[in-house]
């Protein structure tokens, strides 16, 4: 039987992964999911590799029936997740019979909602990564109808008598509200904002409904640049805040070009990207000023917790007897303030 989930219903969904790593080497975005956290977690539940392929559901319901028994792991914005009309756990490894429904609905706290499967999913991929790429028209977007072929599958164990998975890994879950605090690290041209540099922390930001994978706009009180000269387009990173001419900052994410020419006034740290990449139009959004000192040690902090709960997950699969799942793998390196 070939091992494949039914798309009965898309919503905004895609496929993808951790991202183009080896992208802007050669000029092409990073991309990959916007919250690295939740994808990797959901990875991590399922006994994957970090690196393998999850869906990223934005904003609207999604639903699919897998050919075969199957293990998945919901993370990221909070949704109302059911099995056939019952209703399962976020953050937990869930078992799925073949032919049942899942259905995603209900998405709030958040923007953007991660399917893991155990097995991960056999899509196209490009420079080694499957991470969609809008400009150059790469990559998995999911339609209702579509089958998505699985690379493997593993039972999955369950309760028989509640038809229900028993484990509980006590995942620490990111917050989803309706303000984003967002630590900053300062830009290579702060000094080109003289006195007016300190309003990015005095008052919140709000999203603007203009934003998406490529860059962040928000509305504000916005620095004011003292030179008037043309910058010259150069290597920026992802997370760097740049104050274009205009009415809103800018905050370069996953998609963003690998040059810009626009004076970047401070970079977001790696851990408050994903916080970022959940943040949806309206939310208001708080900077914080941190040390690159500080921003390493958050960062990790936020690998410790992950190896931890890779840890926990190994475990558990070994104490049952799931010899099927294999240990999920390490935590790949993590950036300090911002990736490529």
């Amino acid at each position: 039987m070939i091992a494949e989930l039914a798309v009965v219903a898309a919503g905004r969904s895609t496929v993808t992964d951790l991202g183009r790593l080896t992208g802007p080497g050669l000029g092409l975005p990073v991309n990959g999911a916007l919250d690295q956290y939740s994808a990797r977690v959901a990875n991590i539940l399922v006994a994957n590799d970090e690196t393998d392929a999850v869906i990223e559901a934005m904003a609207f319901d999604i639903a699919f029936a897998p050919s075969v028994d199957i293990l998945i792991a919901v993370t990221g914005a909070t949704m109302d997740v059911t099995v056939d009309g019952c209703e399962r756990p976020m953050w937990e490894p869930v078992p799925v019979l073949a032919g049942q429904e899942v259905r995603l609905s209900s998405m709030t706290g958040g923007m953007r909602t991660y399917v893991a499967v155990h097995g991960s999913f056999d899509v196209p991929t490009l420079l080694g990564s499957c991470a969609p790429d809008t400009v150059i028209g790469f990559g998995t977007t999911l339609a209702d109808g579509d089958r998505v072929a699985l690379r493997s599958t593993t039972p999955a164990p369950i309760n028989p008598y509640f038809g229900i998975s028993l484990f509980n890994f006590e995942v620490d879950r990111p917050y989803f509200g309706d303000t984003a605090y967002i630590d900053v690290t300062d830009g290579p041209d702060i000094d080109e904002f003289a006195g007016t540099s300190g309003r990015l922390f005095e008052a919140p930001y709000t999203v603007s409904t203009r934003s998406n994978h490529i860059g962040l706009r928000l509305s504000g009180a916005l620095p004011q640049r003292v030179r008037s000269d043309e910058m010259i387009s150069r290597g920026v990173p992802v997370g760097a805040v740049e104050v274009p001419p205009g009415d809103e900052l800018l905050i370069l994410h996953r998609g963003r070009g690998v040059t810009a020419g626009y004076p970047v006034l401070a970079v977001v740290t790696s851990t408050s990207l994903d916080t970022l990449g959940q943040a949806r139009p309206e939310t208001s959004v708080v900077f914080r000023r941190v040390t690159v000192e500080q921003a390493a040690r958050d960062a990790r902090v936020w690998q410790d917790r992950l190896e931890h709960l890779r840890e926990r997950v190994a475990t558990v699969y070994a104490c049952i007897g799931a010899t099927g799942l294999a240990p999920a793998a390490s935590v790949p390196p993590v950036a300090v303030a911002s990736e490529n």
